[in-house]
């Protein structure tokens, strides 16, 4: 061979290898024409499968009798239906349980779920078991398509994997596996393990061969996953009102759902990872948490019955990550878990969350201060409603320093009550001196020393302590079910008379902690009113201040008994402190020192100094303006 043949031929194999290569198909392409062979191969597959059906129907018509005719026919109608799932269509609805001294769950071969969840060591209000849920209301099915047919697990029946056939080997294992048979060697297992002494309940799905009766393009699983929730506590709206669906992004915040009812549901569209979704109670929960995540979910809660029955309906609608394996495995954990702070938060994984301790600029006085000391306290003493007192008596203490300054304020504007009178006497009432007037009384204040805002601001500062203390009695789990007094139980309402009607507003019996609450408060804002005392008292501030009992008074009778006896003893205290502080002031030696004050020289600050430029500035404006209206009439 020459030269020239040689390059020719090179010349021929580089176009050859360049035509191959910029006409190779595309991925997408390929993946075309591969759901387009395999939607040939489905219709091909099903007209298969029709004529063996018409032939095996042709082949037994002369010889089979009826009822060997109908088992057939509904053997191949199951076969139509469920294609590879079809032997696990039909079965009997048996139940297995695990449990440990913590909690006793209870499965059904039907669907392989978790048909009931119970708290062994815990009650309802009426001294029933408690059962965060139970029987046919409850739905934890895994949906997908297998050979073009919808495949609901919740339908079929499962296979336990034991040694032993019978129900009663099972009870106390700590581990059982139900599986799902998808044909020869293909099969889908829920692992269940129960960890010793624990309110945790491991799950696993594992499937083998389960590539090959998914879609190929099958990329999530669906789960839907919903229960009733039970009344387990007395008050029953209070309860519907703490009931929610909980959830945390992937490495990422809490989230909840917002109040619902049975004319408006709460629903949420979660569109990112979710690491877990809890159905969450007052008292107690029942967690799902991925051990990697969740691609995505769709959460909703409905309120029932606002008499009797399930409280609330939770449902999530979530997307598991499917990668299409030969062998692949989920890994998932359940929770049924009380809500109490210490235990969630053993457990890790942030689930402290699921105790409602108010926003966060307040929740940390609950989670550093009020927890603990109920944690200590609880060492040595086992009534809960002396714990309380101890606690009131503490934060009452805590800030004693900040009550004294308030009332100290209200005596030095008690004995300046003469004084402010003759600034009123001088003014009057007309609306043109008003800001000489209100000139004339700060500038009094300030030459004696005393603050008009210095009762407000250690209230407000004491407010944080209130609002945290309003958010902690009713999700307390240290309180539920423990008895005071005539109290069963603290963490909700006391009754002392069950009324034949209903109060709007109110209810249908009288809570007497709450009433003494209301009747407290009474007595001290008359003290605190007495003792604040001025010339020019705000309009309708002596309503308002009375008012204030008779509105706690409905919306806490049917509030926790708990948080009630605080507020009433806290009122206790503070009319017992302000007898001792106010013994304790002279008041003449009191205005004499604030006289004295008046003779020194008095320093002005700059926020006063800004203050009084932007009073003069608003009279000077006041003037140009009564100025310009007097020339107009002219």
């Amino acid at each position: 061979m020459d030269k020239k043949s040689l390059i020719g031929l090179l010349l021929m194999g580089v176009l050859l290898i360049a035509y191959s290569i910029f006409t190779r198909p595309s991925k997408e392409d390929i993946a075309r024409n591969q759901r387009v062979r395999d939607s040939i191969a489905l219709v091909e597959a099903q007209k298969s499968f029709e004529a063996e059906k018409s032939k095996k129907l042709a082949d037994t018509t002369q010889l089979a009798t009826p009822a060997v005719l109908n088992e057939q026919q509904d053997s191949l109608n199951r076969i139509s239906e469920f294609g590879a799932f079809s032997a696990a269509s039909v079965g009997e609805e048996a139940f297995y349980i695990l449990e440990n001294k913590k909690i006793r769950v209870r499965f059904s071969t039907k669907g392989g779920r978790p048909y009931s969840a119970e708290l062994v060591n815990y009650k309802t209000y009426d001294g029933k078991p408690l059962i965060l849920f139970d029987g046919e209301t409850t739905h934890f099915n895994l949906q997908f398509f297998s050979q073009n047919k919808a495949i609901a697990t919740q339908t079929l029946f499962f296979i336990p994997q034991t040694q032993e056939t019978s129900q009663k080997a099972e009870i106390g294992s700590k581990s059982l596996v139900m599986r799902l048979p998808a044909g020869e060697g293909r099969y889908m297992d829920y692992v269940y393990t129960l960890e010793p002494d624990s309110y945790k309940l491991k799950f696993n799905i594992r499937m083998q061969g389960m590539d090959e009766v998914l879609g190929k393009n099958t990329s999530m699983l669906d789960l839907d996953w919903a229960i009733d929730v039970r009344q387990q506590e007395k008050g029953r709206k209070w309860e519907s009102q703490y009931a929610t669906v909980k959830y945390k992004y992937y490495q990422n915040e809490v989230g909840k759902l917002g109040l619902s009812t049975a004319k408006k549901p709460a629903a949420e569209n979660l569109t990112t990872k979710v690491e877990c979704i809890g159905f969450n109670q007052q008292f107690f929960s029942t967690i799902l948490m991925a051990d990697n995540y969740l691609t995505s979910a769709s959460i909703n809660s409905t309120a029932l019955s606002e008499v009797s029955g399930p409280i609330k309906h939770f449902a999530a609608a979530i997307s598991l990550p499917y990668e299409g394996k030969t062998q692949e495995e989920l890994g998932f954990t359940f929770y049924f878990v009380p809500n109490h702070y210490k235990t969630l938060k053993a457990e890790g994984h942030d689930l402290t969350s699921l105790v409602d301790l108010g926003w966060k600029w307040i929740s940390w006085i609950n989670k550093w201060f009020v927890i603990n000391i109920f944690a200590w306290l609880e060492g040595f003493i086992s009534n809960y409603g002396i714990i309380i007192i101890i606690l009131t008596i503490f934060f009452k203490a805590l800030v004693f320093p900040l009550s004294y300054k308030s009332f100290l304020s209200g005596a030095k504007m008690k004995v300046l009550k003469p004084q402010i009178d003759e600034i009123t006497a001088k003014y009057g009432n007309n609306p043109d001196k008003a800001m000489e007037k209100q000139q004339a009384t700060m500038a009094l204040y300030k030459k004696v020393g005393v603050n008009p805002l210095g009762g407000c601001l250690p209230a407000l500062i004491q407010m944080p302590i209130w609002i945290a203390l309003f958010r902690f009695f009713p999700s307390s789990f240290e309180l539920r079910q423990k008895a005071f007094l005539w109290a069963p139980d603290l963490s909700t309402y006391d009754s002392i008379i069950n009324l034949p009607f209903t109060i709007p507003a109110y209810g249908s019996h009288v809570s007497l902690f709450c009433l003494l609450m209301a009747l407290s408060m009474v007595v001290t804002t008359k003290m605190q009113m007495d003792q604040t005392q001025t010339a020019s008292p705000v309009p309708g501030m002596k309503v308002m201040m009375y008012m204030m009992p008779v509105m706690m008074l409905f919306w806490f009778n049917s509030y926790s008994a708990g948080l009630s006896l605080y507020y009433f003893f806290s009122n206790l205290i503070s009319y017992v402190q302000q007898i001792v502080i106010k013994r304790s002031i002279n008041e003449e030696k009191l205005l004499s020192k604030l006289n004295e004050n008046q003779k020194k020289p008095v320093k002005k600050s700059k926020f006063m100094e800004r203050m009084e430029q932007m009073s003069k500035q608003s009279a000077a404006q006041q003037k140009a303006l009564k100025q310009n209206k007097g020339g107009q009439r002219r």
